[in-house]
C-alpha cells in the first residue's frame, strides 16, 4: 500500500525570546503498529515550522518532538512534548492538520540540556608509573538503591603506547522511569551492605531482614512494616516502576533509624531517588588487557570507587593491578662504556640476598640474610631468574657458574633457559607481539642474543613487561615418577655473564663486563636447596609412618605422629579413648635434613568447622612444648633463632634450623577436646625455599591422626 496519507503538525515557539541555542528539532512519529519515522523540523526566524509525515493509510499515532541531535530511540525513552493522533481523527481523510503545538520555555530550557557530550580523558599507569599500552578501558555510570549497585557502560577506549586514552559519549536525562529501568543490571554493593546491616542491628526492636539477592526485590521491606508481626498491605508497586517507590520511601524510613553518611551517599530511603532525572553521570572504570595470554582484568573499579558528578570534560589517572603489561623506560643512568649490573634473582634486588652488593656478606645466596625471623635465611630451588641492567652494548653473552669463586665453568645446555619478551604493535592487529630469545651454539658457544642486538636488525619497539631478565636458570628438570630432579647439588652458586660482540655472524672480543662504577668483575651469589618427592627421596616405609594420602613421599620436610598418650597410655589410629580428664602427650616429627625448616603447626579439627592450634598458650594454657631429638623447638624459624625460651638455647645459627623431634605435654585434655568427638590431629611443617620465584612456603609437608573422645 502506498504512503497515500499526510499528517501535518504545526509547530510554534513564537514564545521563546532567545532561540539561538536549538538550530533545529526533530519529530518522531510512532504508529498504532510500532513502526518509527522521524522527521527534520526547521524553525523559521518567527519560530514557526511544521512536521509532515506519510503513513499507509489511516493510523492512530504518537508524535514526540525534542532536539534534533537525540536519537530516535532516546527521543522514545526520554519525558519530552508529544501529540496523540487518534484513529477517529482522520474521519475519512487523507489529509490530517493537527492543531499547532505550542513550544513553551520549560520545554526549550529543558532541551537545552537533557543530551550533553561528556569527555573522559586520562592515563593508565602500572603502580610504578610505567604506561600501560593496549589496554581497553571502559567507562560506567553508577547508581545505586538501597544496598544493590548498578553499572551501564557508557564509552570505551583503548590506551596508545604512552597509555593515554580519551573517549566522548552523549548523556541524556529525563527518561521515564520505566525506560530507565530497564536498561540498568543490578548487583549487591557490599560496602553499603555491611553498612545498612550494622545500622539495623543496633536497633534490636526491628526485625531480621532476609540476606542480600542479586537483584531488587521489595519484598524485603515486608517485615520492616509489618504491625505485631502481621503485614499490613502490599509493599509497593511492582519494581519495574520505580517512580513507585516514592510512595514506599516514607513508611520505610519511619521504620529506620538515621544514617547521615547514607544520606550524604544518596542511598534509598534516607534521600530522595530519581536517578532517571540524573543529568551528570558518576562514572567508574574497569580496565582490561591482553598480553597473548587472554583478556585480563586489570582494574575493576567498585561502586565505592566512583566520581560523583562528573565535569563536562573530565581528566583521570589510573592506576592497574601488578598483572598489567607495561612499558618500562630503559634505565637512562647507565654509564657509557661496556658494564653490567645483575640487579635481580626472581624479583628481588640482589642488595636483599646475602654475599651480593648491598647485602650483608653471610650468609652467601640467602635472602633476608641473618634475619631472626621465619622469613629470614631463605634459600632458592626449581627455576631461578637472573636479571640485569645496562647491558645494551652486548651483542651475544652466556653464563659461567662456581661453587669457589675460582674455578669457573659455562653452565650446561639443559639449565638455560630462554626468554621470552613482549612488544606493543600500535598498528596492530595483533597489538602484543611475543619474540623468544633462546640460547643456541654459535661459533662452539651457548649463548643467546641480547635485545638491544635485536633491535639493532629488527627496529626499535615498544616492549612491555620486564625486559631486564637475562637468564631462566633451570636448576631442577622434570622427572617421573620421582617429581623434579635436581640437576645441581644443595649448594651456594656464583654466577657471571660473559659477552660477546657480533661480527658478520661470527663472535669475538669475549669478556667479563664490570660492575658498572667499579672494577669488580660482574657476579651474583645464590644458594640452592630443591627437593625430591616420591621413590628414591628416601623417605622411610615403614607402616608407622607411611608416605600415603596427604603425606608426601619426602624428608624435605616430613612429618610424622611418633606416639601419642593419654594419662601415660598409647592411642593408636582410630582408637576410642576418654578424654575427661588428664594429661595428652604427642610426640611428633617436624624436621629438615637440610636445616631449612621454616614453621610447623599442630591443630585439632572436629565436629563442623572447628579448630584448635594446640600450640597456643592463649587456647592451650597447660601445654608444653619441649625436644626429644631436636636442638630447638621453634615453633618457628624466628623463635629457634631469637633463642629466648629454655627449649630454644643455644639458639639457631643462621642459616640451619632442622626441627626434629618434639613433644607436647597438655596438662589439662579438655584444653585439647573440649567435647565427645571424632578428632583429627593435623601437624604440617614448611620450608624457608623459595620455588621458582614462590615465596609462599611451597616445599612442605602434612600428617593427620584421628580417634573418638568419649
Amino acid at each position: 500500500m502506498a504512503n497515500d496519507h499526510t499528517l501535518t503538525l504545526p509547530i510554534d515557539a513564537s514564545g521563546i525570546e532567545d532561540r539561538s541555542d536549538i538550530k533545529a528539532l526533530k519529530a518522531v512519529l510512532i504508529d498504532s503498529a510500532g513502526a518509527v519515522q522521524s522527521a527534520p523540523v526547521k524553525l523559521s526566524r518567527e519560530g514557526q515550522a511544521q512536521a509532515t509525515f506519510k503513513l499507509q493509510g489511516p493510523n492512530a499515532a504518537r508524535i514526540l518532538i525534542g532536539p534534533a541531535e537525540a536519537s530516535d530511540e532516546q527521543m522514545q525513552g526520554l519525558q519530552t512534548l508529544a501529540v496523540d493522533v487518534p484513529l477517529r481523527a482522520w474521519a475519512g481523510k487523507t489529509t490530517l492538520e493537527l492543531a499547532p503545538l505550542l513550544v513553551r520555555p520549560f520545554y526549550w530550557h529543558w532541551w537545552r540540556r537533557w543530551c550533553r557530550t561528556f569527555t573522559i580523558r586520562g592515563r593508565v599507569l602500572c603502580p610504578d608509573g610505567s604506561p600501560v599500552p593496549g589496554a581497553v578501558v571502559c567507562a560506567n555510570d553508577v547508581d545505586r538503591f538501597w544496598w544493590w549497585c548498578s553499572e551501564e557502560q557508557v564509552a570505551c577506549a583503548t590506551t596508545d603506547a604512552d597509555g593515554v586514552f580519551s573517549m566522548s559519549f552523549r548523556w541524556c536525562c529525563g527518561w521515564w522511569p520505566w525506560r530507565w529501568w530497564t536498561t540498568r543490571h543490578w548487583r549487591i554493593d557490599p560496602s553499603i551492605s555491611e553498612r545498612i546491616a550494622e545500622a539495623l542491628q543496633r536497633n534490636p526492636k526491628l526485625p531480621p531482614l532476609p540476606p542480600p539477592g542479586p537483584v531488587p526485590e521489595l519484598g524485603l521491606f515486608d517485615a520492616l512494616l509489618a504491625r505485631d508481626g502481621v503485614p499490613t498491605g502490599p509493599t509497593a508497586a511492582p519494581i519495574d516502576d520505580p517512580a513507585a517507590l516514592d510512595g514506599l520511601r516514607l513508611r520505610v524510613l519511619e521504620q529506620l533509624p538515621a544514617i547521615p553518611s547514607l544520606e550524604v551517599h544518596r542511598i534509598w530511603p534516607w534521600a530522595p531517588w530519581h536517578p532517571w532525572w540524573d543529568c551528570t553521570p558518576d562514572i567508574n572504570f574497569k580496565i582490561t588487557q591482553n598480553c597473548g595470554q587472554g583478556d585480563v582484568v586489570i582494574l575493576d573499579e567498585g561502586c565505592a570507587d566512583t566520581r560523583w558528578n562528573i565535569p563536562t570534560t573530565l581528566d583521570v589517572t589510573l592506576v592497574t593491578s601488578d598483572d598489567a603489561c607495561c612499558v618500562h623506560p630503559r634505565d637512562p643512568r647507565c654509564p657509557h662504556g661496556e658494564c653490567l649490573v645483575l640487579s635481580h634473582i626472581c624479583d628481588d634486588l640482589v642488595s636483599t640476598i646475602g654475599g651480593n652488593i648491598g647485602a650483608a656478606p653471610a650468609p652467601e645466596g640467602y635472602r633476608s640474610p641473618g634475619a631472626i625471623a621465619t622469613h629470614g635465611d631463605r634459600p632458592y630451588a626449581g627455576t631461578v631468574p637472573v636479571k640485569g641492567v645496562c647491558g645494551d652494548w652486548i651483542d651475544y653473552y652466556e653464563f659461567e657458574m662456581s661453587t669457589d669463586g675460582v674455578t669457573w665453568n659455562a653452565l650446561p645446555p639443559n639449565s638455560t633457559g630462554g626468554i621470552t619478551h613482549v612488544y606493543f604493535n600500535p598498528a596492530g592487529p595483533p597489538w602484543f607481539v611475543p619474540v623468544g630469545f633462546n640460547f643456541a651454539n654459535i661459533d662452539g658457544k651457548w649463548v643467546i642474543e641480547s635485545l638491544a642486538h635485536w633491535e639493532s636488525v629488527h627496529g626499535a619497539k615498544i616492549w612491555v613487561g620486564d625486559i631486564t631478565t637475562l637468564l631462566r636458570w633451570k636448576t631442577t628438570t622434570p622427572s617421573s615418577p620421582t617429581g623434579p630432579t635436581a640437576l645441581f647439588a644443595d649448594d651456594t652458586y656464583y654466577l657471571r655473564l660473559k659477552a660477546w660482540k657480533e661480527t658478520s655472524g661470527n663472535l669475538s672480543n669475549p669478556s667479563y663486563p664490570t660492575l658498572c662504577g667499579t672494577n669488580d668483575e660482574n657476579q651474583v651469589v645464590v644458594t640452592l636447596d630443591n627437593r625430591m618427592v616420591g621413590p628414591g627421596a628416601g623417605h622411610p616405609t615403614t607402616p608407622d609412618h607411611p608416605c600415603v594420602g596427604v603425606h608426601l613421599c619426602t624428608t624435605e620436610p616430613d612429618t610424622d605422629f611418633v606416639a601419642i598418650r593419654i594419662n601415660g597410655n598409647p592411642v593408636g589410629p582410630c582408637a576410642i579413648v576418654d578424654g575427661q580428664t588428664g594429661t595428652l602427650e604427642i610426640d611428633f616429627l617436624a624436621h629438615d635434613p637440610g636445616g631449612h625448616l621454616a614453621f610447623y603447626s599442630l591443630h585439632a579439627l572436629w565436629g563442623e568447622n572447628n579448630s584448635r592450634n594446640l600450640l597456643s598458650p592463649i587456647l592451650v594454657p597447660s601445654g608444653n612444648l619441649t625436644r626429644l631429638s631436636a636442638a630447638q623447638v621453634g615453633p618457628s624459624y624466628g623463635a629457634a633463632r631469637a633463642g629466648s625460651t629454655v627449649e630454644n638455647t643455644p639458639a639457631a645459627i643462621a642459616p640451619t634450623w632442622h626441627g626434629g623431634t618434639m613433644r607436647l605435654t597438655i596438662g589439662n585434655i579438655r584444653e585439647a577436646f573440649p567435647d565427645p568427638c571424632c578428632y583429627l590431629l593435623d601437624l604440617r611443617s614448611y620450608k624457608r625455599t623459595i620455588d621458582s620465584c614462590d615465596d609462599d612456603y611451597e616445599h612442605k609437608n602434612r600428617s593427620t591422626f584421628t580417634f573418638t573422645v568419649t
